[in-house]
């Protein structure tokens, strides 16, 4: 069955290295409240088309043909209008504060008993910034607002966005909104002429959860216009996650239309990041990416999923990648374990320090030596990989957290954020006494010194 027509990318230069165009952000919340079409396009324009088109090392095998194509419209499917803007792109920006944070999640944002208890967190230690839910992994939006665009899928989870924003930053708190792009399955449902389908136009899922079809310009609207949101109430920064293709479930069933063989993932996910970046340009906030770990070892898009580090260093002002040694590749996984900078781990998540260490080292060697571009700032393990099976993790308490800490310096970076799913405020403030208590205790770069002991 042949995919219908959406409105089509066009190939075009990434508008890099431009300069900001002013943008007054009273003018953007003015035209986000009385109009859906508000952002912004590449600046060669849009015009209507057919679309087209992981777990690292688990590549699977894509049909790249092109299926028959057809001009129509789905009953009710709407194509959205050409978005017009400047034709510059804003140039990186870096933040005020050298980021040492912990993501809470939105439930922990919306409870006022625990933000006290974040923000007694932050006063107490090294840990300075907070990374709350704005639109979490289900697709809810956890703030109410007044945009249109963002009306069916708007909870209001965090029941004063803007007063919880206002009362972390009084505190000195940096504030980072997490929005999680492509992987929805609540729009996706609602809206499935955007999302990704299968080859018989039937919705497409991972095995449990539909996505958004990042070729698709009303979803990358959709998610600039919860970005500017997030922007409007206060927030420092914006952070994208799961700004990817996805890598579960029958990928081989996926029809992306045949743009895919006229734009590459990777170009597409560039696009779609500088889209952002535009429309937050009005604006104080940063952008921020998240990145599989494993996309430093390789050049390009090796892991077929959209993200080239050399594009996104280019389009965003932080590059987050997710280090956590967990998360690389283990013996019992393939046979032989993961080489990374030429060292071969075999049960990485057992070498917590040296596996940050040497992909960190390698991120590096990436950076242009002009140092243009996005910063690294790394996502660390805070938790416990106990699916890997016995053998293959180990239990990761404070002494674990802090040896990869250890690393991030060692490797020459000074910024971080630690990843625990449930926000674990106990392991947060273990965390921060252990790496405040020692600095004081005498370490000449003012670096956390791990203890062995």
């Amino acid at each position: 069955m042949a995919k219908p027509a959406k409105q089509k990318i066009l190939s075009s230069d990434v508008n890099r290295g431009r300069k900001r165009a002013p943008f007054a952000s009273v003018i953007v919340a003015l035209v986000l409240i009385v109009s859906c079409a508000i952002f912004v396009g590449i600046r060669n324009g849009w015009n209507r088309g057919n679309t087209d088109s992981g777990n690292p090392g688990q590549m699977q095998t894509i049909d790249t043909q092109p299926p028959e194509t057809t001009d129509d419209k789905p009953s009710g499917h709407e194509v959205a209008p050409p978005p017009t803007i400047s034709e510059v792109t804003p140039p990186p920006k870096t933040s005020a504060v050298k980021v040492n944070g912990v993501y809470i999640g939105a439930w922990f944002g919306g409870d006022e008993e625990r933000i006290s208890g974040y923000i007694d967190l932050c006063e107490k230690g090294k840990i300075n910034t907070l990374v709350i839910d704005v639109k979490d992994d289900i697709g809810q939006i956890t703030f109410s607002n007044s945009n249109e665009i963002l009306s069916q899928t708007s909870y209001n989870i965090i029941p004063d966005i803007g007063k919880t924003v206002s009362r972390l930053k009084e505190n000195g708190i940096y504030t980072i909104a997490r929005l999680v792009c492509f992987k929805d399955p609540i729009w996706s449902k609602l809206n499935p002429g955007h999302a990704i389908t299968d080859k018989y136009g039937n919705l497409w899922d991972d095995g449990k959860t539909p996505w958004l079809d990042p070729y698709d310009i009303a979803t990358w609207e959709y998610i600039a216009a919860t970005a500017v949101e997030a922007a409007l109430v206060g927030f420092d920064e914006i952070q994208l996650d799961y700004v990817r293709f996805p890598t579960d479930g029958r990928i081989d069933l996926i029809d992306y239309g045949s743009l895919a063989s006229e734009k590459t993932k990777a170009e597409v996910i560039g696009e779609f990041l500088e889209y952002v970046r535009t429309a937050l340009a009005g604006t104080s906030a940063l952008l921020s990416a998240d990145a599989f770990g494993i996309i430093s070892v390789s050049k390009g898009d090796f892991e077929d999923i959209g993200q080239d580090l050399d594009i996104m260093l280019q389009s965003v002002d932080y590059v987050c990648p997710m280090i956590y040694p967990s998360h690389f590749a283990n013996k019992r996984q393939n046979g032989v374990g993961q080489i990374i900078n030429g060292v071969l781990f075999e049960i990485p998540d057992l070498e917590p320090y040296e596996v940050v260490l040497n992909i960190l080292k390698m991120y590096k060697s990436r950076l242009p030596e002009d140092e243009s571009g996005a910063l690294i700032r790394p996502y660390i393990q805070a938790f416990t990989a106990d699916y890997l099976g016995a053998g293959y993790y180990q239990m990761y308490s404070e002494q674990e957290v802090v040896q990869q800490l250890q690393a991030v310096y060692d490797a020459g970076f000074d910024e971080w954020i630690l990843w625990n799913n449930s926000g674990d405020p106990n392991l947060y403030r273990n965390v921060n006494s252990l790496i405040s208590s020692e600095n004081s205790a005498g370490s000449s770069s003012g670096t956390p010194a791990v203890n062995n002991a």
